[in-house]
């Protein structure tokens, strides 16, 4: 029996996706629930099951396409895997072959053909015109690119001077036209600070084997972060309000993103309700949303919403930055590098673990006072991490 399979309802807010590469042929066989092909949406990578076991027949849409849901992608033949050849068979010939060396030899296993060879576009065109079987294969998961089989032709005399266009993913195309509405719609200015960082890292180092071995994850900086920007949030609320046409809705919750970086490009998921969560649950989420980014399982719904964002660029080295605000949010707070650098305490100059810290505002609505000050707040709290309990 032939069974349908057609793309499954999307999320409200995704009108469309985009099908990347199949994961199986026609003719191979799929077993129920497992994935055939990724969905690529303006946010994250679905996945589509295999609605029941069998072989697939036809397959309808090709890798790049555009779907919308309910669309027929394929046909499934309503199956049991097909046996498997006996392993004794193998044996007990090669165990002849061996006794008797007129017996004939078994056929050679015939040479990958281009189908064969996980590649782009570009390369496969070149490996069918030239014949070559590319040496390196530096693509992402193991696919060959035009320049892998460049190189093999050049044999590695002389480095080649070339280019290769790609399409931009759907990821990409939905941040950069997110960055330029806020580039172009929103009053951005960008007020700085430094932190003394060295309270929060002899707290950190007091305390991290024992937070560890009770919570079963690491005590970061990142914790301290979104508690401190969350009582400063409290006490200047238009940081954490946004514009909606003639409006400006203040929010009563506080929903934090967080930056994280991913194959496809820096993602932001959301830290609900930060008030009411504890240190551990903050770095146990983040560490969940790490290994999320990094494998693509993101769902729509950990990266919709949040009314405040914080990135940390000091992860790549970044001394200093002005960072973009994620619309509709009005604020986004950019950490950097901690560096030990001369400041004067008490009239002596002393050395410090600093951090500079960076707040781009919507000038719309923030004003330069509540700016300044919410920041200097969170330089405060995290200078003297004893405020988080006495609520000062």
């Amino acid at each position: 029996m032939s069974v349908e399979v057609r793309i499954p309802a999307l999320p409200e807010s995704v009108a469309d996706a985009t099908m990347l590469d199949w994961h199986k042929n026609v003719g191979d066989f799929v077993a129920q629930g497992e994935n055939m092909v990724d969905l690529e949406t303006d946010k994250v990578v679905l996945e589509l099951p295999a609605p029941v076991s069998g072989i697939i027949k036809k397959i309808l849409v090709k890798a790049g396409e555009s779907v919308e849901s309910d669309i027929l992608v394929a046909h499934i033949e309503k199956g049991e895997a097909p046996e498997k050849p006996a392993t004794e068979a193998t044996e007990t010939h090669s165990a002849s072959t061996k006794e008797n060396p007129k017996a004939p030899t078994p056929a050679p296993t015939p040479t990958p053909t281009t189908e064969d060879i996980v590649a782009s576009p570009a390369a496969k065109k070149m490996i069918s015109e030239t014949g070559v079987t590319p040496a390196i294969a530096s693509g992402k998961a193991g696919r060959v690119t035009k320049q892998d089989v460049l190189s093999t032709l050049a044999g590695g005399t002389a480095p080649l001077r070339t280019e290769e266009r790609v399409p931009m993913t759907r990821l990409r195309k939905r941040v950069a036209e997110r960055l330029l509405y806020a580039q172009q719609t929103a009053a951005l200015l960008t007020t700085f600070n430094e932190i003394n960082m060295k309270p929060i890292m002899d707290l950190r180092a007091k305390y991290k084997d024992q937070f560890e071995k009770k919570h079963d994850t690491r005590l970061g900086f990142m914790s301290f972060f979104v508690k401190a920007v969350t009582e400063a949030l409290k006490n200047y609320p238009a940081v954490n309000a946004a514009i909606d046409g003639d409006d400006i809705v203040y929010h009563n919750y506080f929903d934090i993103g967080i930056a994280v970086s991913s194959p496809r490009g820096l993602v932001v998921p959301i830290l609900r309700d930060t008030d009411q969560i504890s240190f551990a649950d903050i770095e146990s989420s983040i560490r969940n949303f790490g290994g999320k980014a990094k494998d693509g399982s993101l769902t729509i719904e950990e990266m919709t919403g949040g009314t405040f964002s914080i990135t940390n660029g000091g992860v790549f080295g970044s001394m200093m930055s002005t960072p973009i605000i994620n619309p509709p949010q009005s604020a986004i707070l950019g950490m950097h590098n901690i560096v030990e650098r001369p400041v004067v305490e008490s009239g002596e100059i002393v050395i410090r673990p600093m951090m500079y810290v960076a707040l781009t505002y919507d000038h719309r609505i923030i004003d330069g006072k509540e700016s300044v000050s919410f920041l200097v707040t969170v330089k405060n709290i995290l200078e003297d991490p004893a405020r988080l309990l006495l609520d000062v």
